[in-house]
């Protein structure tokens, strides 16, 4: 299932099927594969990096970012078709992929508010769907989540920890969980080797390796 899906280290990844998608792109090699739509969940430096988001974008690129992200990219007309910012409960349908908005904030932690309305993304495409959860912690709004590929951050910190993450993967029950926000900015391998173990025999997990 997520043989389309790469991970491109962080919280950043590559998607392709009948468009490429990115989300969240950060620290993108020289010559990646542009980008038919990009995902930006919020106003983070790690999240929403101007310089790695030129990088992919074209002029039919369609940029889609919470108001927060939207805000600071303020990319010209002549880098991409558009830029559109979204907020927790939206919904849209772009050439065919269907996109919700969705909630993502802290609930112990400061760093990422409720009332700045960063999101997370549920994408359908091509038949499947994938919830990018962003910098989030488990929060209630998880309970209507509903996708094939769960995308969620492990590293504690600034986000949910591995064992909150694995509690939010058994109320979403996805298909596959994908363990993300680990190895860079905070947490390290062991927080995903965490993750899957305490979802053995519950929900299959899958520790991507970062593409080179």
């Amino acid at each position: 299932m997520s043989d389309n899906l790469h991970w491109l280290g962080h919280s950043s990844f590559r998607w392709e099927g009948s468009k490429v998608i990115y989300f969240d792109p950060y620290h993108i090699s020289p010559g990646a594969k542009k980008a038919d739509i990009i995902f930006v969940s919020h106003g983070h430096f790690d999240h929403c990096s101007k310089t790695d988001i030129t990088l992919i974008a074209g002029k039919d690129t369609v940029i889609i970012a919470s108001s927060e992200a939207a805000g600071q990219l303020k990319i010209s007309k002549a880098a991409c078709k558009e830029l559109k910012s979204m907020a927790p409960g939206d919904y849209s349908e772009l050439a065919g992929i269907k996109i919700k908005a969705v909630a993502s904030y802290n609930t112990n932690k400061e760093f990422h508010p409720k009332a700045s309305k960063k999101l997370g993304f549920i994408v359908t495409m091509d038949g499947v769907s994938v919830y990018h959860a962003g910098d989030t912690d488990f929060v209630p709004e998880m309970k209507e989540v509903r996708c094939d590929i769960a995308l969620l951050p492990v590293s504690g910190t600034y986000v949910m920890t591995a064992d909150e993450a694995a509690e939010a993967a058994m109320v979403i029950k996805p298909k596959l969980a994908v363990p993300m926000h680990y190895g860079e900015v905070a947490g390290s391998p062991a927080d995903a080797k965490r993750f899957r173990d305490a979802l053995v025999d519950k929900i299959d997990v899958d520790i991507m390796q970062k593409e080179k």
